[in-house]
């Protein structure tokens, strides 16, 4: 079974996120912060991780950054509520697959990850 790390610093979001996961059999943890999600990709081993990009403290480039040094061959999908063209370009230069754009559209997120992932669900 595939694994996802959900990163972000809305507890409603990740808690959307996930249970749209369990309903498809998808196992997956929660991060509410930068920090937070560096523990636990070490600790947990995702397939992938969706990834925030504002959160406070440690905001997603530099986790991704982060993640991407220790672990290149990571699969880092950035999600963020804001459309900034220099982000989403910091965010593939330092290895992210892909940028979802929020409010998400759980079809197309859908999609993404059974690509990523290789599952039918």
């Amino acid at each position: 079974m595939s694994k996802i790390l959900i990163v972000d610093d809305e507890k409603d979001v990740c808690d959307f996120i996930q249970n749209y996961f369990r309903k498809r059999k998808i196992e997956s943890a929660i991060a509410n912060s930068g920090s937070q999600a560096l523990v636990m990709f070490a600790n947990y081993k995702p397939d992938l991780v969706l990834l925030d990009i504002k959160m406070p403290g440690l905001d997603g480039l530099h986790v991704l950054e982060t993640i991407k040094k220790e672990t290149p061959e990571a699969k880092v999908m950035m999600l963020s509520g804001e459309e900034n063209e220099e982000t989403v370009n910091r965010a593939k230069q330092l290895g992210a697959i892909d940028f979802i754009h929020k409010p998400l559209e759980l079809k197309e997120l859908s999609k993404v990850i059974t690509l990523l992932l290789g599952e039918n669900n």
